[in-house]
């Protein structure tokens, strides 16, 4: 049996404008994975909508996109995403707010932003980095596992091919090079992982019976 006043609520998450932009943060909603309450500091919004109106096209699509993805956040989660009203007129930059509101409120920011990560978690703010969600929950291959690719592109090397996982993550093809535009069943020889993310190494079958 669990003790009386050791169960903790789910902690209130704050979620940053590159969170909202990228829009990961509505498939972890659909999983229920998410709890507590999520909320969208005005400045955040301030900040959305500043992109929104921008004279740059990319600033201004990715600005509509994170505006789109809030609205709908709020009609379908209308009870745990709330707009928070609170402003810090004497701090200049929207880190620097999320960190402070963060700290006052004891809550936990949600981003994708490595800096905004590094500098919460300096002074001592919980941060959920989607990003650092992504590559953990990324499946582990294992020698001798197969994978069904494409093969993209020759490599570096002599009769080697390159294709890449839906996450991104590249796969070198031993003997690959003659299957370019091709999908072939591949085996795994290895993987590593890198600064830049993790590579898979990997052969034919045709090559690994021969």
């Amino acid at each position: 049996m669990v003790a009386e006043g050791t169960l903790k609520p789910a902690a209130t998450k704050i979620l940053d404008t590159s969170c909202i932009i990228d829009g990961r943060i509505e498939n972890l909603l659909e999983t229920g994975f998410l709890e507590g309450q999520i909320l969208v500091p005005h400045f955040v919004l301030q900040e959305l909508q500043l992109i929104a109106d921008a004279s740059n096209d990319q600033k201004r699509v990715r600005g509509r996109r994170g505006l789109d993805i809030l609205n709908r956040l709020k009609e379908v989660y209308p009870s745990q995403i709330q707009i928070h009203f609170g402003d810090y007129e004497e701090i200049s930059t929207v880190d620097a707010k999320l960190v402070r509101f963060a700290l006052e409120i004891n809550g936990t920011l949600l981003t994708n932003d490595y800096n905004l990560s590094k500098v919460a978690s300096l002074q001592k703010v919980l941060v959920l980095n989607i990003n650092d969600l992504t590559q953990a929950m990324r499946p582990t291959y294992l020698p001798g596992d197969t994978i069904e690719i494409k093969i993209r592109k020759e490599g570096k090397e002599p009769s080697q091919g390159i294709g890449y996982l839906d996450d991104g993550t590249m796969v070198v093809v031993e003997s690959g090079s003659g299957y370019v535009g091709d999908e072939v069943r591949v085996i795994v020889t290895s993987s590593l992982q890198t600064s830049a993310g993790r590579m898979i190494f990997a052969r034919t079958q045709e090559s690994a019976i021969a």
